[in-house]
């Protein structure tokens, strides 16, 4: 109905909303990065404001409005999120959005703001926030994303719908994309697998190859590493960081991520449930490490790699961080 991968409910929940006229000031969509809050955020957006909808709450999706929506340009659209992945939404934002939400709608029905991982706001932010949802103006609807509710204040969960969204079955999200996008068996398996069931990630893999690429150099990178002495590997490290300082947080955020899926995996194979292993294609350097790495071991790396992205996150020494990682990921010699 709004050309989206999975989340039905969700879908027909905020479509009767909208043909029943009984919509909210305010909406909550959490869930894990990249399955699909943004997306259907916009499509709610679209299905609000269309006005050639073919029936009510179904955007035509070739309007003017639909596609200035969809791209985010719509001038009664507002799109907050924080400068970078992992950074900070700030109070200026949200100062910014109550003046613009103080107007009344350009040519659209309703002014609506979309806050993208507004569990990246600061305090401030969060606190500014608040004081719009508990007056919100007329004609103006707030759509905000986060991972879990509890990463937000309660005083504003309760003043949202909340619609938590989970990842699809890996069989779901295969077929979904061999339907939506043509795709052959092989590739819709690698994606559904790799992106864990999450539609959005799965089709940015799918249209950037660079961003699988990235992924495919990482984990050689680690396999590498795994290989590599402690004295190896701080040289690399202290190598990287003196060349990119300024993102070398951001960038082992994502390399972190990108070692989790893989120890995970591990695990799987150690427990004997390897249906759901997502690097597929990297079966082989999973298999390897399983047979040399104790199930205490692989409990023990993840467990540090879970730790060293909670600290990166709250903006520890990011070198000292990784460095002590390192040390607690084994050396595997061939």
């Amino acid at each position: 109905m709004w050309n989206i991968l999975g989340h039905e409910w969700a879908v027909n929940l905020l479509h009767q909303h909208i043909a029943q006229n009984s919509i909210k000031h305010a909406y909550l969509f959490t869930g894990p990065q990249g399955v699909g809050r943004r997306t259907l955020a916009l499509r709610f957006a679209q299905a609000i404001n269309c006005p050639n909808p073919p029936s009510p709450g179904v955007p035509c999706g070739e309007c003017r409005t639909c596609r200035q929506i969809e791209k985010m340009e719509h001038v009664d659209l507002s799109f907050i999120e924080a400068s970078t992945p992992g950074g900070t939404i700030k109070i200026d934002q949200i100062r910014d959005l109550q003046r613009n939400l103080s107007l009344s709608p350009y040519e659209a029905k309703y002014r609506i703001a979309i806050i993208s991982r507004f569990d990246e706001a600061n305090a401030s932010a969060s606190n500014a926030l608040l004081k719009i949802l508990e007056e919100p103006p007329e004609k103006v609807i707030l759509l905000l994303t986060a991972e879990t509710p509890e990463s937000l204040l309660p005083t504003i969960v309760s003043r949202c719908e909340v619609l938590r969204l989970t990842p699809l079955s890996i069989e779901s999200l295969k077929n979904g994309l061999k339907a939506l996008l043509s795709l052959p068996e092989e590739e819709a398996n690698l994606l559904a697998h790799v992106s864990q069931g999450r539609p959005g990630y799965a089709i940015n893999l799918h249209e950037d190859p660079s961003m699988m690429q990235k992924r495919n150099d990482c984990l050689s990178q680690h396999q590498a590493l795994l290989q590599s002495s402690n004295l190896r590997r701080f040289s690399l490290i202290k190598e990287h960081y003196s060349k990119h300082r300024t993102t070398f947080r951001t960038d082992f955020l994502e390399t972190l991520q990108c070692w989790q899926s893989l120890w995970r995996d591990v695990l799987l194979v150690k427990t004997k449930n390897s249906c759901s292993i997502a690097n597929i294609d990297h079966l082989e350097t999973i298999n390897e490490i399983a047979e040399h790495i104790s199930l205490e071991e692989t409990v023990k790396v993840i467990s540090s790699i879970d730790q060293s992205i909670v600290n990166l996150n709250q903006y520890s020494n990011p070198r000292l961080t990784i460095e002590v990682l390192l040390m607690d990921i084994p050396q595997i010699q061939r």
